[in-house]
């Protein structure tokens, strides 16, 4: 911040044109009032007490003019205006510029003004003068000689008042535009209104003074009162301007007036940038206080405002005189950080902030540890204007929460709210919102591939029978709506008829690699089934899955493209028998291509739409389930679910539903969870699990090892199955230390009776060293990649099992001594 009135001097390089620009108005003034002047001497004497009671009140006024408060100030309000004003009309030109001359010299010498200002300032007013003689001289004589005021004369002092202020103010615009450059602009249309309220009020109290006047000189003086209410109104005007920019409890600017503070600033960067001088870099430094609300919630809000007052002062002690630090609301502040070179100058700014706050503030002899974490922002790396740039700062100051962190620099890969994000999020509900399902429920009679008739599980509705009439009595075609009570029903439709014949050249093959007893068992089914059969086209949808096809029309754009779901086989070590699939979402975007899953998992989890993912997941894995039952495959899926849905309790009686209304045992689905989702919430977690495993519903601790409290949660949560992270299993067959921590796991796991999955087997080193260490399952590349429901069903009638040679050559890598 410049010392002074920083309008006392011009920036460096634009002295020259500047003060030519000067020199200019200096001359075209004297050309305007020299021969006005000239013969002023003569008609001094002859001037009436009014003139000079004008001319007493001008100077006066002058010599304490209102100058608007605030960082950004605006022109003073200079009351001679009026009374010269009243002067050009009644009595010409010159004595007009002379008063003016006068008063100018007061007011510059009381309010510290350059010389050059000074001569300045009296130059355009004379100018000004001048231009409004001219328009008066436009009318049909003397203003007010004659004694009565016509149209005309209105007309022209109307039009003399608006030449006065578009000289003027022309001028003065035209100034500040060689002074700063670019930068003139804003500073010219936050000042015009005012000036036009301020100003032209003073113009127009001006032919009522002349009015005045004629009829006394006594008269003049009685302007006074509406001249300080125009100064009252100015102040009131001001003050407001100024509280409206401020914020009440600690007196620094608010989000008004940070706005206008990027705004100017980035207007002065970009025109540096241009130049390519090497300051031309603009920080927003976004702050936010730790455990601010354990303050106000433990000692009460008075103390946490006094605590907000501290800091402020802290900030404001800690950066520099040009820097601006503004509090946005609650304990959010801001600071603006001005001719930088780079990243790192504002990263050293914000290690100071931090190292200010670090110091305990002492309260009622209390000290309170205050911290905060910063985002930073930058022009024009990461924005070029202001929202832009206040929500990069804002993500960057959340990425430096999450990291536990006091300061981050804003990078685009921790935005996780990008405008991309969000157009994605709006596709993925409306593929989702786009594609309802609508569950068939399975065929009464259907066979197991182990030949034992499906029943349904304990505490579960039956199903409803294929001819339309539910278990329970019902009337043919209605069946409960999921998720609501019995006392609601829906009409549905008939559900078709399965066709469960076995002819299908592929089905076949499927029966044919299984052992002897699920192939009689499926012979068996078939047999009984094709005598009621309606067609032969069960094939046909098993092989295609629970695939959603979506379309938006001809139009690309419309089209969210679909999902659907991928299974990746789950292997038993031992004997190499496919034991189960883990259910994994994919979706193909019609401009994205497929779409990364765990960027997928990040823009759903953070709203909403993760219901509706959960609810389509959970139809699609229970329905196939109850395709490949009916197949004669015997497969147990596991799907994840997100902490988002165990924290509502709704999945359990959603899972419930769904198993009840395929007629799908409990054991043939399993539930994935993550330890980071246990500590989210783990009250309620533990709830939703507990609902689970009491339903039948198997549960797996997935990425076991990468968590927080691992010991404690398989003591705790009622587990069936643990899943080795692949970040250990990947590294295990070159890594001792690797392969240590996963036979850790398995002999730990296996001594509390759950079973072992390791997730990334990728070679068969690796398969062979889990095999030695007693893991259970196995799933990875080595077997197979992720695949469409209707892929896997041919990879399964091609996979033949692979029994590991027993283990003594399975040793894996040797501990390097320590």
């Amino acid at each position: 911040m410049e010392t002074g009135d920083p309008r006392n001097s011009v920036p460096p390089g634009r002295g020259t044109p500047f003060f030519g620009f000067v020199a200019v108005v200096g001359v075209l003034a004297v050309l305007v009032s020299a021969g006005p002047l000239a013969g002023l001497p003569e008609r001094l004497s002859d001037m009436p007490p009014a003139f000079w009671t004008m001319a007493a009140l001008a100077v006066a006024c002058d010599a304490r003019p209102f100058v608007p408060p605030g960082r950004r100030r605006t022109s003073a309000v200079f009351p001679s205006t009026c009374f010269t004003f009243a002067i050009l009309l009644g009595w010409g030109l010159g004595p007009a510029v002379a008063v003016q001359a006068v008063a100018v010299a007061v007011s510059g010498w009381r309010l510290g003004y350059a010389l050059w200002r000074t001569g300045f300032n009296a130059a355009q007013y004379a100018c000004a003068l001048g231009a409004a003689y001219l328009v008066t001289r436009l009318g049909a004589g003397d203003l007010f000689d004659g004694g009565r005021l016509h149209w005309a004369d209105v007309a022209a002092v109307g039009g003399a008042a608006a030449a006065w202020f578009t000289v003027n103010y022309g001028l003065v615009t035209f100034a500040i535009r060689l002074r700063f450059g670019a930068r003139w602009w804003p500073r010219v249309r936050l000042g015009l209104a005012y000036e036009l309220l301020s100003t032209g009020s003073l113009l127009l109290l001006a032919p009522v003074l002349v009015a005045a006047a004629r009829a006394s000189a006594a008269l003049i003086p009685l302007v006074l009162v509406p001249l300080f209410a125009v100064y009252r109104m100015a102040r009131l005007s001001a003050e407001q301007e100024q509280l409206a920019a401020l914020d009440p409890l600690t007196g620094l600017p608010n989000r008004k007036a940070l706005l206008a503070e990027v705004a100017e600033q980035v207007h002065l960067h970009a025109e540096r940038a241009a130049r390519s001088e090497p300051d031309a870099h603009l920080a927003l430094l976004l702050l936010d206080l730790d455990r601010f609300k354990h303050v106000n919630d433990a000692l009460g809000h008075a103390v946490g405002d006094r605590l907000l007052v501290e800091v402020s002062a802290r900030l404001t002690d800690v950066v520099d005189e040009d820097h601006l630090v503004a509090r946005l609301g609650g304990d959010e502040f801001a600071i603006v950080v001005p001719r930088l070179t780079g990243a790192d100058q504002a990263r050293e700014l914000a290690d100071r902030v931090v190292a200010a706050l670090a110091e305990p503030v002492p309260l009622d002899g209390l000290p309170l540890d205050v911290g905060g974490s910063i985002g930073v922002a930058m022009f024009p790396e990461h924005g070029e204007d202001f929202a832009t740039l206040m929500r990069h700062a804002d993500v960057a100051m959340y990425d430096a929460k999450h990291r536990n962190d006091t300061v981050a620099v804003y990078a685009a890969e921790s935005d996780h709210n990008s405008a991309e994000r969000l157009g994605l999020l709006a596709d993925l509900r409306r593929v989702l919102d786009s594609t309802p399902t609508s569950p068939v429920a399975a065929p009464p009679g259907v066979r197991g591939g182990d030949g034992a008739a499906l029943a349904t599980a304990p505490g579960l509705p039956a199903p409803a029978r294929a001819d339309g009439v539910a278990r329970n009595g019902g009337r043919r075609g209605i069946v409960a709506r999921p998720g609501q009570g019995s006392g609601r029903w829906r009409l549905r439709r008939r559900p078709a008829r399965v066709d469960l014949r076995h002819d299908d050249e592929l089905i076949n093959r499927i029966v044919t690699n299984a052992d002897p007893i699920r192939r009689r068992a499926a012979r068996t089914v078939g047999a009984n089934a094709s005598a009621g059969a309606a067609g032969d086209r069960f094939p046909e949808a098993l092989a295609e899955g629970p695939v959603r096809n979506v379309g938006g029309g001809d139009d690309p754009a419309g089209d969210p493209g679909e999902i659907t779901m991928y299974y990746q086989p789950q292997i038993a070590i031992a004997t190499g028998e496919v034991v189960g699939v883990e259910a994994l979402l994919r979706w193909r975007h019609p401009r994205r291509g497929m779409v990364d899953p765990g960027e997928l998992i990040q823009v759903a989890e953070q709203s909403a739409v993760m219901r509706l993912l959960t609810r389509r997941v959970v139809d699609d894995v229970t329905e196939q389930l109850a395709k490949w039952s009916a197949a004669g495959l015997t497969l147990r899926a596991a799907l994840n679910v997100s902490v988002r849905d165990l924290h509502t309790g709704e999945i359990a009686e959603q899972i419930a539903d769904r198993l009840a209304r395929y007629g799908v045992p409990p054991d043939r689905l399993q539930v994935e969870i993550t330890e980071g989702a246990l500590m989210a919430d783990p009250r309620r977690v533990l709830a939703s699990i507990s609902q689970l495993h009491r339903i039948g519903v198997g549960i797996a601790l997935d990425d076991f090892g990468t968590g927080y409290s691992s010991l404690q949660h398989l003591r705790r949560l009622p587990l069936s199955e643990v899943k080795v992270d692949r970040s250990f299993v990947l590294g295990m067959a070159e890594d001792p230390d690797d392969a240590a921590i996963v036979r850790s796991m398995i002999e730990l796991a296996g001594a509390l009776g759950l079973r072992v999955v390791a997730e990334g087997v990728e070679d068969e080193r690796t398969w062979r060293l889990l095999h030695a260490a007693g893991c259970d399952v196995a799933q990875g590349w080595f077997y197979a990649r992720p695949m469409p429901a209707e892929e896997l069903v041919t990879w399964l009638s091609r996979y033949r099992p692979v029994h590991p040679v027993s283990a003594a050559e399975a040793e894996g890598p040797r501990r390097p001594a320590r």
